[in-house]
C-alpha cells in the first residue's frame, strides 16, 4: 500500500504464495500488479495463481462525480474480468487519496445506493459480483453505516472480519443477520487490545498494524472457528481471501521471516478446521489450500 513503508517485490510475493498452497489472489493496490489484462494473467500465471478479484474505492456519493466513478468503476472492472477475476470489491469514500472526510449526510445514502446499482450494472456487464467492503477509515465504516446502506441497497457483502470489529460490530452476529447478502470473505483475527486503541482515535489503523493488530488467525480475539462453521453450514459456496496487513521497513529481514511466518500459522489453522467441517457445505478453503 502507498504510504505504508516497504513493498516487497510482487514477483517475491506471488511465489512465496504459490509455495504456501494459495491458488488465487486479489490485484491489491493497482499499480502493484500489471495494469494491462495480458501482462496480468502473464505473471501469475508464472507462479500457477489465478485473479479472483480487486478492491476498487470509488467517489459514491456526490453526483457530480458520478460520471468519473462510472468510468473509473468500468475501467476497474475490464481489468479484473480480463485478468480472469471474480469479484468486483467495492469500497465507498469521500476522495480516493482520503477516504473519510466526514460522515455521510442523510440525504447522500440514498445517492450511494443507488449510485452502486449503477455500479452494480458495470460489474454485471463484465461477467463480476460486486460487492461493497466496509473498511475502517471509509464512508461507510461502522456497524450502523454498514447496517444502513444494507437497507437501501441490494448490494452483496464483503465479510471482512477485522474490519467489521473496528467497526463497532458483534461479527459472529452480524454475519448471522446478513449470511444472505455475504458474497466473500475477507478473513484476518483481531488482537482486541490494539483494536480498541485504533477505535479510540489514540492509533492509526497504520501504527495498530505496526504493533501486531492483524494476528495469525486463532490468535487473536474473534471466534473464527465459529464464523467459519457458520459460513460452512450454510451451505454456502464461498471464498476466503487470507489478509494479513503489514508495514515494514526496507531492509527487516526479521519483519519479513514474521510475516511469512504468521501467514503459514494462519493457513495451519484454517486446514486444522477442515476435519470438523467436513460435510458441513462446499468449503473452498481446501480449494485454495491444498
Amino acid at each position: 500500500m502507498p504510504g505504508w513503508g516497504f513493498q516487497l517485490p510482487a514477483e517475491t510475493v506471488l511465489e512465496e504464495m504459490s509455495a504456501a498452497g494459495f491458488t488465487h489472489t486479489e490485484l491489491g493496490s493497482l499499480g502493484y500488479l500489471p495494469t494491462e489484462p495480458a501482462g496480468l494473467r502473464a505473471v501469475l500465471e508464472r507462479h500457477q495463481l489465478s485473479l479472483l478479484g480487486g478492491f476498487v474505492p470509488l467517489v459514491l456519493h456526490d453526483p457530480s462525480q458520478a460520471k468519473s466513478t462510472l468510468a473509473s468503476a468500468a475501467d476497474s472492472a475490464a481489468l479484473i474480468a480480463g485478468g480472469g477475476g471474480r469479484f468486483f470489491v467495492s469500497c465507498a469514500v469521500s476522495h480516493p487519496d482520503d477516504w473519510r472526510q466526514s460522515p455521510l449526510a442523510d440525504d447522500e445514502w440514498q445517492v450511494v445506493a443507488d449510485t452502486l446499482d449503477e455500479v452494480d450494472r458495470v460489474a454485471s456487464y463484465h461477467g463480476l459480483t460486486q460487492a461493497l467492503h466496509p473498511h475502517f477509515g471509509c464512508l461507510v465504516e461502522t456497524e450502523g453505516e454498514a447496517e444502513r446502506i444494507l437497507e437501501k441497497s441490494d448490494t452483496a457483502l464483503v465479510l471482512d472480519t477485522a474490519h467489521f470489529l473496528l467497526g463497532g460490530a458483534d461479527v459472529l452476529d452480524m454475519t448471522k443477520r446478513y449470511l444472505d447478502r455475504i458474497a466473500l470473505v475477507h478473513i484476518k483475527d483481531v488482537d482486541l487490545g490494539i483494536a480498541a486503541r485504533v477505535m479510540a482515535g489514540e492509533l492509526s489503523l497504520m501504527q495498530g498494524v505496526q504493533r501486531g493488530l492483524f494476528p495469525p488467525l486463532g490468535q487473536g480475539g474473534l471466534p473464527i472457528a465459529e464464523i467459519v462453521d457458520l459460513l460452512e453450514k450454510s451451505g454456502r459456496d464461498l471464498w476466503y481471501v487470507l489478509e494479513q496487513d503489514a508495514a515494514i521497513a526496507e531492509g527487516d529481514s526479521s519483519a519479513v521471516a514474521r510475516l511469512r511466518f504468521d501467514a503459514r500459522q494462519s493457513i495451519d489453522f484454517l486446514r486444522n478446521l477442515e476435519p470438523a467441517l467436513a460435510g458441513a457445505g462446499t468449503s473452498q478453503t481446501q480449494q485454495q489450500l491444498p
